[in-house]
């Protein structure tokens, strides 16, 4: 069995959203907590951590009760950076490893560092007879993306190889659809594909959505 990869200090962002592994991110940051992290990362080249607030706001308040936030949560790599006035950054960035929470400290400033352990990559797993209407209903839903919000970093044109995946396929879906963010997040720590694409189905199936 191979051994997991930790991380130690690892940055954290607690946003009210879950990222996938080879999700987009698109924020727009201001606070200096952040703003200093996100410029350290990109100028080392490094990864900083996303995980799912389950209480607590984004932005820090005065008198505001601390962030908590779920153990699991994912890395994302900045693509894009540009600062379109003083004090904001726009940031692009993509999921990419999953990772699980050893310890965590807030520091002085406000900036959350935790030790982690990065979780496995979904096995790649072809999608089953019984499932490929969800492929099918993913790839019209991302065309009508093009074309109605081109600019949208989600609107992407899947390969034939990703449409086939049930760890990529059940990752997009979760991104799209409109379920509270407990769900999305009990989904992205499951670690079989493809019970993770069986769900977004029933999902799928009980909302009426696409299919």
């Amino acid at each position: 069995m191979t051994q997991r990869l930790t991380l130690t200090s690892l940055p954290l962002f607690p946003l009210q959203a879950v990222l996938f592994p080879g999700g987009i991110l698109a924020l727009r940051v201001f606070e200096v907590r952040y703003l200093d992290m996100v410029r350290k990362c990109q100028q080392a080249g490094a990864p900083f951590g996303v995980v799912c607030l389950h209480s607590g706001d984004e932005v820090r308040r005065a008198g505001a009760p601390q962030e908590q936030f779920h153990g699991v949560g994912t890395l994302a790599s900045i693509e894009q950076l540009s600062s379109p006035q003083p004090g904001l950054l726009t940031l692009l960035g993509r999921g990419s490893q999953r990772f699980r929470i050893v310890r965590s400290s807030l520091l002085a400033h406000g900036l959350w560092v935790a030790d982690v352990e990065q979780l496995a990559d979904d096995l790649p797993v072809p999608i089953p007879e019984d499932l490929r209407k969800t492929a099918t209903a993913l790839a019209q839903v991302l065309t009508t993306l093009r074309q109605r919000h081109p600019d949208d970093a989600r609107a992407i044109t899947p390969t034939s190889a990703q449409l086939q995946d049930c760890g990529w396929v059940a990752n997009r879906w979760c991104e799209l659809l409109p379920v509270p963010l407990a769900l999305k997040q009990q989904l992205m720590e499951l670690d079989n594909p493809l019970v993770r694409l069986e769900l977004v189905g029933d999902v799928l199936e009980r909302t009426g959505i696409a299919l």
